[in-house]
């Protein structure tokens, strides 16, 4: 798989009243994404609830979202957990299913020492056939991926990239002479898209391009393809909307919104809970300024 340059969505996961998977619901936002300059999907990540599924759902959407794609765009399955052995059944799995990557987190709670947390990751892309993008979010995990660590990573030829949402621009200007045409650079923040773009970044793996795809997407584009200033407009138009997508833990706010824009994505699986009265007010007064709704 080539490298991916744009916008990969990090797609919710819409429930029905029961609380069960609605897929007729992720079928419509699969082909609504496709329509709407969606690059690649990312599915079953910490947007999706994932840690909120059994094993068997986790494979249910990424079959449902691997045969409906059909090859239109990468599909990536999120397989990461903070069990080693958990992360390579799991990734051997969406493999199986036809997932065209993987998406591994670092793991958390049980945190790793140096060589840990290069094996963690090293011992999966030994294992499987397609492409890993690691995932660093020191302020979920509690622990991130040290540059001398992602050195040795970056030169694994079944690891393509990292999604960096540590949103520590000094760690991004260390790790940024890694990327190359085989190591790409994603940034995990909505908010600092073209500041990781600026340093050599490919794209952002993101949860406003839930309700904003093709904005999103044209966003990145326009950067890459030398347009900065139209970029960097877009980055600050839409830069208080992304800041009240976490105004609560993700991804609550972002599943409010499609809701009040009218897409009927349904609610969340416990602990999440729906949004304090206050802030979906906050949300709503922002979204109508930028015209969602």
């Amino acid at each position: 798989m080539n490298i991916i340059r744009g916008s990969i969505v990090a797609l919710i996961t819409p429930f029905k009243e029961d609380g069960s998977i609605n897929f007729d619901k992720l079928g419509e936002l699969i082909e609504w994404h496709i329509a709407k300059k969606t690059d690649a999907i990312l599915i079953l990540g910490t947007t999706s609830e994932s840690p909120t599924m059994s094993h068997e759902e986790d494979n249910e959407i990424c079959k449902f979202t691997v045969d409906l794609v059909n090859k239109r765009v990468p599909v990536i399955a999120s397989s990461g957990s903070n069990c080693t052995q958990t992360v390579i059944e799991k990734s051997l799995s969406f493999q199986s299913l036809g997932a065209d990557a993987l998406l591994t987190i670092t793991p958390y709670y049980n945190k790793a020492n140096t060589e840990g947390m290069y094996h963690h990751f090293a011992d999966v892309a030994d294992i499987v056939d397609i492409p890993m993008i690691l995932y660093n979010v020191p302020g979920r995990t509690g622990c991130g991926i040290s540059v001398d660590v992602l050195e040795r990573l970056a030169v694994h030829p079944k690891i393509i990239g990292i999604k960096e949402a540590s949103g520590d621009m000094s760690y991004m200007a260390k790790i940024a002479r890694l990327a190359n045409d085989n190591f790409a650079i994603y940034s995990g923040n909505d908010d600092i898209i073209v500041p990781i773009l600026s340093m050599g970044g490919s794209g952002v793996i993101s949860v406003l391009a839930n309700i904003m795809p093709e904005e999103t997407h044209d966003l990145v584009m326009d950067y890459l393809n030398g347009d900065v200033i139209r970029a960097r407009d877009a980055q600050i138009k839409y830069l208080n909307l992304i800041n009240d997508l976490f105004i609560e833990v993700n991804p609550i706010p972002v599943k409010e919104a499609m809701n009040l824009m009218g897409m009927g994505v349904g609610g969340y699986r416990l602990p999440l809970y729906p949004m304090a009265e206050a802030n979906r007010n906050i949300l709503r007064a922002e979204m109508e300024r930028v015209g969602l709704i």
